[in-house]
């Protein structure tokens, strides 16, 4: 089988794309109205979608009178609760112009690391699909702790797009593609490709350095392609500005070909692809 390409994205059986938190909330919450139409559009050809959205915090600290990101768990867990809440109904209200329905899936590392946990969130999701739910996915920051929490969406969509066997995962951010250098630097260069077995150490996503533990920050996308594409799945990274054109296989980001069927295949639970 031939290895999925960036415009095979178009006519992918089923694709997860992970939204941040900066992209959809405060000030960018007049994306989910934006990210809702591609979605909607990819929907209506018969891809099966799958959300990663973050923002369940975001979208909570206005209604507890935050101005800023709480730093103890509790406060996080109370935003988290009320904005999770808020946030559904926004994709909800936008999801309603197409007749399509959400289907809210709450997860945290556990739940992932637990034979039976995990199997019965596979089960769940692949009934959603199967229903022509759209699937709606967040880390269930309510009841995660610090010592088992995924750390950034950007893993737990990677997790996901495993579970649910994606063709295509695509991880939306805030500038178009992985860049040689910080791309406001003198000789930045976009990156259109990145094989399986490249070497990326030493290359900047943004500001951020990209190295072998790939934390923080966007570095955690590249880190979270990299596990994706080791397991067979295509990523593009790109501007969540750009979900659109991502969904058509339109020629931007940086795409992750994925690991070929004829190479060692990846082994073990979905805790191989954890960290």
């Amino acid at each position: 089988m031939t290895a999925l390409t960036r415009s095979d994205i178009t006519a992918a059986r089923r694709v997860v794309v992970k939204v941040g938190s900066s992209s959809i909330s405060g000030d960018g919450a007049w994306r989910i109205a934006a990210i809702v139409d591609a979605l909607a559009a990819a929907h209506a050809r018969g891809t099966e979608v799958i959300l990663v959205s973050s923002g369940a915090i975001a979208t909570g600290m206005p209604y507890l009178a935050l101005d800023s990101r709480p730093s103890d768990l509790a406060t996080q867990q109370a935003a988290a609760a009320v904005g999770q809440n808020v946030l559904i109904y926004r994709y909800q209200d936008s999801l309603d112009r197409f007749g399509i329905v959400a289907g809210q899936v709450l997860l945290t590392a556990g739940d992932l690391e637990n034979h039976v946990h995990r199997s019965n969130a596979q089960r769940a999701m692949e009934r959603l699909l199967g229903l022509r739910i759209l699937p709606i996915v967040n880390e269930n920051d309510t009841v995660a702790t610090h010592e088992i929490r995924f750390g950034d969406n950007d893993r737990l969509a990677a997790l996901v797009a495993h579970l649910v066997s994606a063709d295509a995962l695509i991880l939306l951010s805030d500038i178009e593609s992985l860049y040689t250098r910080p791309p406001n630097e003198p000789g930045a260069m976009p990156i259109d490709t990145i094989a399986p077995d490249d070497d990326l150490h030493g290359l900047e996503f943004g500001s951020v350095v990209v190295n072998s533990v790939g934390t923080g920050g966007a570095a955690t996308k590249v880190s979270a392609a990299r596990l994706a594409a080791a397991s067979g799945i295509g990523v593009l990274v790109t501007s969540a500005d750009l979900v659109g054109d991502a969904l058509q296989g339109a020629a931007i980001g940086t795409w992750f070909a994925p690991r070929p069927a004829t190479a060692a295949p990846v082994t073990g639970p979905l805790d191989t692809l954890k960290r």
